[in-house]
């Protein structure tokens, strides 16, 4: 398994979310969203100069704006 962050997994990847990186701003948000350590997480599609990044946890899409995304850590098969 390797550990990667959101805006390196490719599309339809799916992996569990290992880390958080960020305050508690941040961590707070994406626990609201579904987005905590343990969850699997699949990535839907992201844009491509910095868009955001579309991901499903729990049968609901949620975007995420790529810095965010880019501190969101998985562990992909």
């Amino acid at each position: 398994m390797k550990r990667t962050d959101l805006i390196q997994m490719r599309m339809r990847e799916a992996g569990v979310v290992v880390e958080i990186q960020g305050g508690y701003g941040m961590q707070r948000r994406m626990y609201a969203m579904g987005i905590r350590p343990g969850k699997r997480i699949v990535k839907v599609s992201s844009q491509l100069w910095r868009g955001p990044v579309t991901v499903e946890v729990d049968n609901f899409q949620v975007a995420i704006g790529f810095g965010m995304a880019a501190r969101i850590i998985v562990e992909v098969p």
